[in-house]
Order: structure tokens, then C-alpha cells, then sequence
């Protein structure tokens, strides 16, 4: 069985709804947020400006 590449960790929201996703290769956390129709990914970044990255069992 193949697993997914990316994990929904953290869901808010209904019609706004605003979610982390981790990238299970690399550990990178990403911010998902959609509004009505429109919707962007970016990299969660930290105070320095790095990415957020979680631990990941390969």
C-alpha cells in the first residue's frame, strides 16, 4: 500500500477554512487557506523565516 505524500494535520473552518499540510518526504509544513472561491499553499515559515519542518518516520 502506497501512502500519501502529503498529511492534513490541522483543519479550521467551513466556507474559510484555513489548513497545515506535512509534506510525508521532506517534513515541510505547508499553510492552506481558501476564501469563498479562492484559495493559496505557501511554505509555513518560522520567526527566522525558515520552514516549519516536522520530524517524518520513513
Amino acid at each position: 500500500m502506497e501512502k500519501d505524500r502529503f498529511e492534513k494535520i490541522y483543519s479550521q473552518g467551513i466556507l474559510n477554512t484555513t489548513e497545515i499540510w506535512v509534506d510525508t518526504e521532506t517534513g515541510i509544513n505547508y499553510l492552506y487557506h481558501r476564501d469563498s472561491n479562492a484559495g493559496g499553499l505557501t511554505p509555513l515559515l518560522d520567526r527566522e523565516g525558515k520552514p516549519v519542518i516536522t520530524a517524518v518516520n520513513r
